[in-house]
């Protein structure tokens, strides 16, 4: 379908309404600032209702290869950048969730306060009808990304302004005590060619919604 303009609870009646018995796997997808965080936990807040369990959360950035990998290949100064995730391995994640095999599955979570990703940090029940994946790359318009679109039943890109996301971003590392040189080498050289690649080279989403 064309892509439609929606908002949170716009696109939670809809999820609610469209659900059937079958899993469903849901693509939230935004550049870097988007506030994808902050737009999906209410998502499934509101999902969920008085069903809890019926919508669960599953964050690309779980798929982060550790630092270790990240330095052997040089990759760290890039950390965040498409190819400093493991996509396969999210692939294969989706296929055992879409499977839907009546078993609880244990999933990865990035932890932000040491930066790296805890393995089996969380697990989906069984009792989960909308798998809500999050992440910057998922409509990414790229021979590496592009295989995870079939594993998705409906998609989202978050809508925010690029001068909006400049200072989501700035704030977020000035948050963490960076500035100056160290701001804008953090900016310049990985969170704006991360953003404009977003921006510009991901496929249509089912649904657009504002987030600013």
């Amino acid at each position: 379908m064309d892509t439609q303009p929606t908002d949170l609870a716009g696109l939670a009646g809809y999820l609610r309404r469209t659900q059937g018995a079958a899993r469903r796997i849901v693509a939230i997808a935004g550049p870097p600032g988007a506030g994808k965080s902050t737009f999906v936990e209410p998502l499934c807040a509101q999902l969920n209702g008085d069903a809890h369990g019926f919508a669960h959360l599953l964050a690309m950035d779980g798929f982060h290869y550790d630092d270790r990998v990240l330095d052997a290949r040089g990759w760290r100064a890039r950390k965040g950048a498409p190819h400093t995730f493991d996509v396969g391995g999210l692939a294969a994640m989706l296929d055992r969730l879409r499977a839907d095999d009546g078993s609880e599955i244990a999933v990865p979570v990035f932890d932000r306060s040491i930066e790296i990703a805890r393995a089996g940090a969380d697990i989906v029940p069984a009792s989960a009808r909308l798998i809500v994946v999050e992440g910057n790359y998922l409509l990414l318009d790229d021979p590496a990304w592009a295989p995870l679109r079939a594993r998705f039943d409906v998609t989202v890109m978050l809508d925010v302004p690029r001068d909006v996301l400049v200072e989501r971003l700035t704030a977020r590392w000035r948050g963490y005590g960076m500035d100056g040189a160290a701001l804008r080498e953090k900016m310049e050289g990985n969170d704006l060619p991360n953003v404009d690649l977003v921006l510009s080279h991901c496929v249509p989403a089912d649904f657009r919604a504002r987030n600013f």
